[in-house]
Order: C-alpha cells, then sequence, then structure tokens
C-alpha cells in the first residue's frame, strides 16, 4: 500500500495530512516567541541583559587607558630594546662563525675590504685635513695665542686628534660610505628574497655574508685610524704655520705628551667602532622590509642608529682608559 494511499477515505476522497488541526495546509509549526504579537524579537546584544529578565543592562568592558597610554609611550623603547637584543645575538653568532671552521669567506673579504677602501680614504683625507685644520687647530691656537703659548698647541692634539676626533672622523666616514653601501646591498638581497633562497641551498648567510663584512670593516676603521692621526696632525701643522710659529715646540709637546697606551687605545677603540658599524648596517639589511622604500629606511636606520652606539661605546671606552691610566689626564 501506497504513502498516497494512506490519506484517502474508504469512499475514495483523500484527507489532508493536517486534518483535524486549526492550521492552513501547508503551514509548517514555528516556535512562538515570548514576546507579544505583531512585534519582532531580536538576539540578545552583547552587553545587554537577556529579554524578560528583569535585570539592569550590563555596561560593556573597555581597556584600562592609563595602560593603553603606557603602551604606546613604551612602544618606542620597547622596540629599540628589541633591536638591541637581537643586535647582540647576531654579534654572537657571527664571532662564532669566523673562528668556527670552514673558512669560505676569503675572496669576499678581500673583496670589502678593498670596496671599503676604494670609498673612504678620498672623504678621510679631506674631512681629517679639514677638521684638524679647523677645530683643534686654529680654535685652539686662537685661544693659546693669548697667553703667548702656542707651542703647547702639540700638547692639545693629543688629547684632540688621537683621543677623540681622529677615531670619530673615522666612524662618521666608514657609516656613511661603506657602511651604507652594506646596508643596501644586504637589503635588496632581502627584498629579492636571495638571503631565504641560500638557507634553503644549506648556505649560512651570516658566515658567507655577514662575517666578511664584519672582519673588513675592523681592520678598514683600524688602519684608517692611523691614516687619520697622520693626516689630522698634519692639519695642525698647518695652523702652526698660519701663525708664523716655528715647528719645534709643537712636535716637542706632542711627542711629551703622547703615548703608545693612547696610540694603542685609539687605534683599539676605531677597530671597535668598526665592529659596531658593521653588525648595525648587517642587521638593518637583513631585517629590510617593503621594497626600495623600505631599503632607503633601513639605510637611513643603520646610519643613524651605528653613530648612536658609537658615541655610546666611546664615552664608556675613554672613561674607562682614563681610569685606568690616570697618568694620561695630566698634561706635560
Amino acid at each position: 500500500m501506497s504513502p498516497a494511499d494512506e490519506n484517502k477515505d474508504p469512499d475514495g476522497t483523500e484527507t489532508p495530512i493536517n486534518a483535524g488541526s486549526s492550521e492552513p495546509v501547508g503551514v509548517i509549526d514555528q516556535p512562538q516567541s515570548s514576546s507579544a504579537a505583531g512585534t519582532i524579537t531580536k538576539p540578545d546584544q552583547p552587553g545587554t541583559a537577556p529579554a524578560g529578565s528583569g535585570a539592569p543592562p550590563r555596561r560593556r568592558t573597555k581597556g584600562n587607558p592609563v595602560a593603553a597610554a603606557a603602551n604606546r609611550v613604551f612602544e618606542p623603547a620597547k622596540t629599540i630594546f628589541t633591536e638591541i637584543g637581537e643586535m647582540m645575538i647576531l654579534t654572537g653568532r657571527t664571532m662564532a662563525s669566523a673562528v668556527r671552521a670552514p673558512y669560505p669567506y676569503g675572496n669576499e673579504f678581500i673583496g670589502q675590504f678593498l670596496f671599503a677602501l676604494q670609498l673612504c680614504w678620498f672623504p678621510m683625507l679631506i674631512s681629517c685635513v679639514a677638521f684638524g685644520f679647523g677645530a683643534p687647530g686654529l680654535q685652539a691656537a686662537n685661544f693659546l695665542s693669548l697667553f703667548g703659548a702656542l707651542d703647547r698647541l702639540g700638547g692639545f692634539f693629543v688629547l684632540a686628534s688621537i683621543r677623540e676626533f681622529a677615531p670619530f672622523v673615522t666612524a662618521v666616514v666608514v657609516a656613511g660610505v661603506a657602511g651604507t653601501a652594506i646596508t643596501a646591498d644586504l637589503g635588496a638581497r632581502k627584498i629579492r628574497e636571495e638571503l631565504d633562497a641560500l638557507q634553503v641551498l644549506g648556505v649560512d648567510p651570516i658566515k658567507n655574508l655577514v662575517v666578511p663584512r664584519f672582519l673588513a670593516l675592523m681592520l678598514i676603521t683600524g688602519l684608517l685610524d692611523i691614516y687619520a692621526l697622520l693626516f689630522g696632525i698634519t692639519g695642525g701643522i698647518g695652523a702652526e704655520l698660519l701663525y708664523a710659529q716655528p715647528l719645534g715646540g709643537f712636535f716637542a709637546t706632542l711627542f711629551s705628551n703622547a703615548s703608545t697606551t693612547e696610540l694603542a687605545a685609539s687605534v683599539l677603540k676605531c677597530t671597535l667602532f668598526g665592529a659596531i658599524i658593521a653588525i648595525v648596517c648587517c642587521y638593518k639589511g637583513m631585517t629590510a622590509t617593503g621594497g626600495a622604500a623600505g631599503v632607503g629606511r633601513a639605510v637611513n636606520e643603520a646610519v643613524v642608529t651605528a653613530l648612536l652606539g658609537v658615541f655610546a661605546f666611546n664615552y664608556v671606552f675613554t672613561q674607562t682608559m682614563l681610569a685606568t691610566n690616570p697618568d694620561l689626564q695630566t698634561i706635560k
């Protein structure tokens, strides 16, 4: 017997499925709402009391405005400390890769050294002569001439040029010329995903790219510091001749105040300046994002960050040197 035959009366007439109910055929039972007829009840909104519960409406909870303001204020400091920590990690990995075999970066090291030397020697020459002749030369000579003590200019050059000006000029030139080139090179490789491709091929970017640049900048800054000392003192000799003074007193006070400790500290400090510049520039280049514009921002950030690191390290290094060698504070 088919289902259609079940709905027929014995006399052959068809009986509706919902026969005996007051609802018309085709109407499906729906759950009744507790609201009045003719009104539409919306689902409970977040932060409101359920309909008909009689409870007062709940207030939406908001974040603490003081905590939000503090987060906005300290977010730049958090970013700075995060970058410093990542740079320290990169420094450790670079030093470990430099001393651990194998050593496949020989040709890259020589190429980076010659590249930095080619870019930096002429700006270094102009800067050192200008700084030596200008600030510690003419200005100090003008002051010493008031007391008739131009022969003391050589002793002042030990303080000005050997201790401060020569390392600073070297760091500024290397960061502005060689450091920017390194950041742009690594940033372009990062944007083109070449660094990721090297890792996929099993090539360590730190050993093959960062280590040769790190060693090259350390070596070039140490050598350029001696170069800066020579041309800085040349500027001082020019200032002495401009005041028509004999050079005997200049060299006498220069050599009586200069010492091997002062010279070695200057070269060592400048070599560590090169390490700071290399780490900062490599880090900024390897973390560049945002296409060509991002590489430009990375270059600007690298120069500023490297110089800030150089200034901070110089203060700590100089104070430590003077504290451990108090005789250097006496001008003879």
